[in-house]
């Protein structure tokens, strides 16, 4: 794909792509930081709520201080905002993030304020509420635990089972904590929730099943930002392929004012757009499809012409036939009817040539040839073809050194043969062929000591059917066809034909110019 037509298309979906993905990451964290702040006020806060609801929270738990950074004072010995002083008023818990990690505070049943210090919020609440239980089913008979267990786990929103089953043991290193400090956290093998076992006095272990940790890829927060990122890349896309459809269907329009006979309607797509290189293809494209058509007008109006002469030339003959009296007579008028016959299959040959160049090229063949063979071979034909003319062609030692050329040898024999049988036509004693060969390009000169051209009718030459004389007689010499041909050829060859005037000789000089070597991608 062309570096172009990525930087007009693809990379302002990619620039825009990466600001989507810049704020979804803002978006992410602006998400997970009011996430984070709601859970770890909502998490602990069954368990404040349980310390706040007790009589005496700092003489009913004294103990709990000796594990948890527990505190019980006035509201005034906080540093708190007002709006978290309003909030405890109201009954809320408040969770306020500190340097060593989070604060969490709740109003007891005397107007005091609790606070509770965690480093580790998850683990911390979990091991708290773990030595809740334990203080509390060591302090009850055997028979009622399994009630007052199920009245804690209610008000704290966790589970708690006893662990009666082997089964249902944690590996030897949790057990090992649980031996050592009557109990231990560990996190569940499957969903990563958290699991706390603690070890009652009498040797019973309790497992505790813990809510949920925070998930910062939560579904509903990754769904939302598919959804942002789908959504906006989507109308990105939306609009870009709808400025493409609304191109497109302008070259579309233009292809159907073309097919209604309108061989003026061109595409205008403007520099800078993501069709402009297919508007500036269907341009040339229509363009060249309205020089055919010009082409084929002018060759219909051409050729009815040139056939009218050789065809009421036969007719003549043919009544000149009955009023012949000898033979002699009717053997000249037959030889003047196969002479005006083979001016018409010339006639024929030319034009079906130039037509096929004219409409897309023949299938050129390119293969490695002398250039310099080619043309001794047209100066030696076209030497026995007019004995009194001087036709030479001069080749520099250079010039032999790079005479290898990717050419189409009977194309270019041809151009280069009518460029010399022209010059031979007009030429008053002397033709003259130069070759000018080198690493990158050919050229060949071909001129002669005749009248030359006219400097404003150098282009006019190259007109299918033109003549400088606007002779129509078998005399003139050629159709009109021949330099359009040439033409053609070199265009075919990825070269040019041009005229000018000789500097040595003083007549017209032709010169075709091509490029030495061609990529054979770049034949049509």
């Amino acid at each position: 794909m062309p570096l172009k037509f990525f930087l007009k298309l693809y990379a302002p979906l990619a620039g825009l792509t990466a600001l989507v993905v810049l704020l979804c990451v803002f978006l992410f964290a602006g998400l997970n930081s009011v996430r984070s702040q709601y859970w770890h006020e909502q998490f602990p806060a069954p368990l404040m709520r349980w310390l706040a609801s007790a009589p005496a929270p700092a003489h009913q738990y004294h103990w709990l201080k000796q594990t948890v950074d527990l505190r019980v004072a006035d509201a005034s010995e906080f540093a708190l905002s007002r709006v978290a002083l309003e909030r405890l008023g109201y009954g809320q818990v408040v969770s306020i993030d500190s340097d060593i990690g989070y604060r969490v505070l709740a109003t007891d049943l005397s107007g005091q304020v609790l606070q509770l210090r965690l480093a580790h919020p998850y683990r911390d609440v979990s091991e708290t509420i773990g030595l809740i239980f334990r203080w509390h089913l060591d302090s009850t008979t055997l028979a009622n635990r399994p009630d007052v267990a199920s009245q804690i786990a209610r008000a704290l929103h966790v589970d708690v089972r006893p662990l009666n089953d082997r089964a249902l043991l944690p590996g030897p290193d949790v057990l090992d904590q649980v031996a050592e400090r009557g109990l231990a956290f560990y996190p569940a093998d499957s969903d990563g929730d958290g699991r706390v076992i603690i070890r009652l006095s009498d040797g019973e272990l309790y497992r505790i099943d813990m809510p949920p940790p925070f998930n910062p890829w939560a579904w509903p927060v990754v769904l939302m930002l598919v959804l942002v990122l789908g959504g906006v890349l989507g109308l990105a896309l939306f609009l870009a392929l709808r400025e493409v459809d609304s191109n497109l269907r302008t070259v579309e329009s233009v292809a159907v004012r073309i097919a209604r006979g309108d061989m003026s309607a061109r595409v205008q797509a403007g520099e800078g757009t993501l069709i402009s290189r297919l508007a500036a293809s269907f341009n040339g494209m229509a363009e060249h499809m309205q020089r055919l058509v010009q082409v084929q007008r002018e060759m219909i109006h051409a050729v009815s012409h040139e056939l009218r002469t050789p065809v009421a030339r036969i007719r003549f003959g043919v009544q000149m036939i009955e009023d012949c009296k000898d033979q002699a007579s009717m053997q000249r008028q037959l030889d003047g009817i196969d002479g005006d016959i083979q001016e018409l299959d010339e006639l024929i040959d030319e034009i079906l040539t130039y037509a096929r160049l004219e409409q897309g090229g023949p299938v050129f063949s390119l293969q490695e040839c002398s250039v310099t063979d080619i043309v001794r071979q047209v100066v030696a034909e076209q030497q026995l073809i007019r004995p009194q003319l001087s036709i030479e062609g001069k080749i520099e030692d250079a010039s032999e050194a790079w005479a290898l050329s990717d050419v189409e040898p009977r194309y270019l024999h041809r151009a280069i043969q009518n460029l010399v049988g022209n010059a031979g036509r007009y030429a008053e004693g002397r033709v003259v062929v130069n070759c000018h060969f080198d690493e990158d390009n050919c050229r060949i000169d071909v001129e002669d000591d005749g009248p030359g051209i006219p400097e404003q009718d150098w282009e006019k030459v190259f007109t299918a059917f033109a003549r400088l004389d606007d002779s129509r007689t078998r005399t003139s010499g050629g159709y009109g066809l021949g330099l359009s041909i040439v033409r053609r050829i070199l265009y075919w060859h990825g070269g040019q034909a041009f005229v000018g005037r000789s500097d040595t000789l003083g007549g017209a000089r032709f010169s075709l110019v091509w490029p030495r070597k061609k990529p054979l991608e770049a034949v049509v």
